[in-house]
């Protein structure tokens, strides 16, 4: 746990030299601390300053002037920490960093461990735990869709939603409680059928929650798609197309590509991770067989699939056949690949087919444009389907806990169990949703959350 009472500092900016660094600190004698070495052009005193307010000078130590700075100024409680607070801006030369940082510590203030700053504004009430992480995700966010997930969870949506989860529980268990305190005289203050109809709905909100990961995952790690087919479908040739270089071996020999490759590409904004598998055939190559058995594995664990097939070698009856062998759960586009060798009596003939089909070529880049729309209107589909998207692993699993406790409170009130057992579910139920917002924490689970933050924020 941080110790509120010292005055940390850290280099906020990114390391290396630049045209400016970012020197940060926090802390009860942050002021004393930089006024003991900051020198104003207009001989300002920062303890005189507003919040929020900016002096330019010079860092002066020994009689030597380090660096012209400028100076922001954050008093409490108006700062990202809640604490007196300064951001040193200074040139981005490494030495002229790294003197200002000593020259701070031999002044009394400590360097900050990694999350120090974040966490203070956690233990100061400045956001809660969810929040914070939405700190952390937010820097780590290298797409469009993570950057709209980490703003919204930062924003406090995320925790809102749980707020008012927690409020409804806590209500539901006033009640419960309070029949336990009477339980002698039998009185019941909770009406059970207005009960059940609470924990229906705790339990639908939690399992939206819940179900919203899967996709929350994929974003924050790109959207897994893989490229399933037949050797010699195409398969490579449309990574390759897709990625705009030669990433994987393109050859006539079937049964090139053995091992799955992996890619992420950015389409507007969004993270996917392409993943060109082995072709699907009966082989009885030991080496091929094992690729066979990875490409339906990553089938199973695509958010979708494309399915390529060459359409001079298949015809409508084989594609049929060859559709109802694979996982019908995952979502997946069908793709004619090669429609440059053929006219358009062949491709009528996949027309007639009462199923969706995308005519491209991938050699030529005939329709990959149509593709990726495709593949952006399937996310943002998923994206409206859920308000609240989670991303966060430890926050699945603690609503995963939540929505099994009510759902022990659920079978507990059909089959008439005893009150004292339903409060006891519910108790873990709230527990665990507390748990997502640090209203019950423990030093542990703080220090694992904020070790992963980068030092300096």
């Amino acid at each position: 746990m941080s110790n509120t009472q010292n005055t940390i500092c850290a280099i906020a900016s990114p390391a290396g030299s630049g045209a400016i660094a970012v020197i940060r600190l926090s802390g009860p004698n942050s002021f004393a601390i930089v006024q003991s070495i900051f020198k104003s052009k207009t001989q300002q005193i920062i303890q005189n300053q507003k919040s929020h307010s900016i002096l330019f000078g010079e860092i002066v130590y020994n009689k030597s002037v380090i660096d012209e700075v400028l100076i922001s100024i954050f008093k409490n409680p108006h700062s990202y920490t809640g604490e007196d607070a300064i951001e040193i801006s200074c040139h981005g030369s490494i030495y002229v960093q790294q003197k200002i940082l000593e020259i701070l510590i031999k002044k009394g203030a400590q360097l900050a461990q990694a999350g120090e700053f974040t966490q203070r504004a956690f233990l100061n009430g400045k956001m809660d735990l969810a929040q914070a992480e939405g700190v952390a995700d937010l820097i780590a966010s290298e797409s469009e869709a993570m950057h709209k997930i980490s703003i919204q969870q930062l924003k406090g949506g995320f925790s809102s939603a749980l707020n008012l989860l927690r409020k409804q529980m806590l209500d539901f268990s006033a009640l419960i409680e309070l029949e336990l305190d009477f339980s002698e005289e039998d009185v019941e203050f909770a009406n059970r059928t207005d009960l059940q109809k609470l924990i229906n709905k705790l339990n639908s909100e939690i399992k939206k929650l819940i179900n919203s990961f899967s996709y929350g995952n994929a974003i924050k790690n790109g959207i897994p798609i893989a490229i399933v087919g037949r050797p010699n479908a195409g398969k490579s040739t449309l990574l390759n197309t897709l990625l705009n270089e030669e990433r994987a071996i393109v050859s006539e020999i079937a049964g090139t590509t053995r091992d799955t490759i992996e890619e992420l590409l950015s389409i507007k904004g969004f993270q996917f991770r392409f993943i060109d598998t082995a072709g699907l055939r009966t082989t009885t190559d030991q080496i091929e067989k094992i690729g066979v058995e990875r490409t339906l594995e990553k089938i199973n664990k695509s958010s979708i699939y494309l399915y390529l097939f060459d359409i001079n070698q298949l015809s409508p009856f084989e594609l049929l056949k060859d559709l109802k062998q694979l996982n019908q759960e995952i979502p997946r586009i069908i793709i004619a690949n090669k429609t440059d060798l053929i006219g358009n009596d062949k491709i009528l003939e996949f027309q007639k087919l009462d199923i969706d089909i995308l005519f491209i070529s991938a050699k030529n880049q005939d329709s990959l444009e149509e593709l990726k729309t495709y593949l952006l209107n399937f996310v943002n589909s998923k994206t409206n389907n859920s308000d609240i998207i989670i991303s966060n692993i430890r926050h699945f699993e603690a609503l995963t806990k939540a929505n099994e406790a009510i759902e022990r409170v659920n079978n507990g009130i059909k089959n008439n169990l005893p009150t004292d057992l339903l409060a006891m579910d519910m108790r873990d139920a709230v527990h665990f949703i507390g748990e997502i917002t640090g209203e019950i924490s423990n030093n542990e689970l703080l220090g694992h959350i904020f070790k992963n933050f980068c030092i300096g924020k």
